[in-house]
């Protein structure tokens, strides 16, 4: 490899590359996690909780959604930090993207368990099982197959949305690649191969997704 070519820099900046990778990653997984976890709960709420917190819930999703990611994660970072709550950025950014994210898991997790018909309570109640059990074992279940499709549309998302974590500093993919333009210049370069590694990401996540799909449409309930 010859100096000044795209092989030669792409490897003198490799470990700033691969942690940026795995910033990347590793925000992304934190914040699918917790907005799946987030979101499963606050879908069963808004599904058959009491309506008081029906509401609370709704007013939640419906604000989360209309609420652009960057506004979010910028009020995480500098408006906690006015309330004396200091958050380092990494996780800043990670509770962003889970409170976006939440709202988005738990509206589809609401349309999937009310498309679930009424009479599977019913037959669940009938042979003694208690509400959690009935929720968890009869009705979660047949819901994970509606609601598998948008909640990997929803994770793309999250892996996408990290390129905003740079805004507040986190060193993330995108802006690994944008450090190293500024040292070598190649802009088209860093920025084709950053965006492949996007694709690459992403995909592998549709294809999970995917089989994960298959693998429940075996299951009847």
């Amino acid at each position: 490899m010859e100096p000044g070519t795209f092989l030669f820099e792409a490897w003198t900046a490799r470990f700033a590359l691969m942690n940026g990778l795995w910033v990347t990653m590793t925000s992304s997984f934190f914040s699918i996690v917790l907005a799946t976890l987030a979101g499963l709960l606050m879908g069963v709420v808004l599904s058959y909780a009491w309506w008081p917190l029906r509401l609370l819930a709704r007013a939640y999703v419906d604000f989360m959604r209309g609420m652009p990611v960057l506004v979010l994660i910028l009020f995480t970072y500098y408006g906690l930090a006015m309330f004396r709550i200091n958050v380092p950025p990494y996780w800043a950014g990670v509770i962003a993207l889970a409170a976006f994210a939440t709202a988005h898991v738990a509206e589809n997790l609401r349309g999937a368990v009310q498309s679930v018909p009424a009479g599977q309570m019913e037959a669940a109640k009938a042979i003694g099982l208690n509400f959690p059990k009935r929720i968890w074992y009869v009705i979660v279940p047949q819901a994970v197959r509606r609601v598998l499709p948008p909640w990997v549309n929803t994770c793309l998302e999250i892996v996408k949305g990290t390129t905003l974590l740079s805004v507040i500093g986190v060193v993330e993919l995108l802006l690994a690649s944008q450090q190293v333009i500024a040292r070598n210049y190649m802009v088209i370069d860093f920025y084709l191969m950053a965006a492949m590694i996007y694709i690459v990401v992403n995909f592998s996540i549709a294809q999970l997704g995917a089989l994960l799909e298959r693998r429940f449409s075996y299951i009847r309930y």
